[in-house]
């Protein structure tokens, strides 16, 4: 399967378990507390439940790694260098408050790269994919592709775009040295998708996350030109240096930026 059809393939997954999540987002469902401390909702088991059958069925023996698995101690072989990265409900505070700003997630990892991806928002009907430098679009509902890009940055500032949810004055202390034009504030994966598409130019994010949390995003970002480094040394006033890699032991991300043009 080549990389176009594979990427729209994942589309595809990622839209029909956003529409399993939409089901349980009308209700009144209950969210429970994981072993880390975050949330979890039948919402997130459903659609990982969907995602996982899909990409079997695709029949490529790819090993999956998915966060609702990994918390119950499934964690599949992934020294081959080769492995989907899922998180089946990205943003699960936007979910619970019912902002809409969730998405639903799968990267396709090669040698600690995403090569491809696919971003779904269930509640605003809209899907982000790409595959390979160049390959980046996004959908709203039954629409055409559009292809997108990262921008030139405006030499006299940028748009940053920040967690709604996990925002801290780590990430204050960091845009001191910035010159920032605008502060725009979104929710899950959403945020590296907004840079993808040229509506902001940078996003730092100086706190815990997972892989799964930003994989899809950045094979994205990726594909529509940009990138996302991980901010050496753990600190605010750490230098940017190499790109962020994925397989690392437990799944955890270091500080990182993701940045457009």
């Amino acid at each position: 399967m080549d990389q176009k059809t594979l990427a729209e393939a994942l589309v595809q997954i990622t839209e029909e378990a956003g529409h399993a999540i939409l089901e349980i987002y009308g209700t009144d469902f209950d969210a429970k507390t994981k072993d880390d401390s975050s949330p979890v909702t039948e919402a997130d088991e459903r659609a990982e439940a969907i995602i996982l059958e899909r990409l079997a069925e695709l029949g490529t023996g790819i090993p999956v790694v998915a966060e609702e698995s990994v918390a119950a101690g499934r964690v599949p072989d992934i020294s081959g260098g080769r492995f989907f990265l899922v998180d089946p409900l990205d943003g699960t505070k936007e979910f619970i408050s019912r902002n809409g700003e969730f998405t639903v997630n799968i990267a396709l990892i090669q040698n600690g790269a995403p090569t491809l991806g696919a971003v779904h928002l269930p509640a605003l009907d809209q899907s982000y994919w790409g595959y390979g430098k160049g390959n980046a679009f996004r959908r709203s509902g039954a629409g055409a592709a559009e292809a997108i890009r990262v921008r030139p940055v405006d030499h006299d500032g940028y748009v940053v775009v920040a967690s709604r949810s996990h925002r801290d004055s780590a990430t204050d202390d960091y845009l001191k040295d910035v010159p920032v034009l605008e502060l725009v504030s979104a929710g899950s994966s959403l945020k590296l998708c907004r840079v993808a598409e040229g509506k902001a130019d940078m996003y730092p994010r100086l706190g815990r996350t997972m892989e799964w949390d930003i994989a899809a995003g950045h094979a994205v970002l990726a594909a529509a030109g940009g990138l996302v480094q991980v901010i050496e040394g753990g600190d605010v006033r750490g230098d940017v240096g190499k790109p962020l890699s994925y397989g690392k032991p437990g799944f955890e991300n270091p500080f990182f930026v993701a940045r457009g043009g």
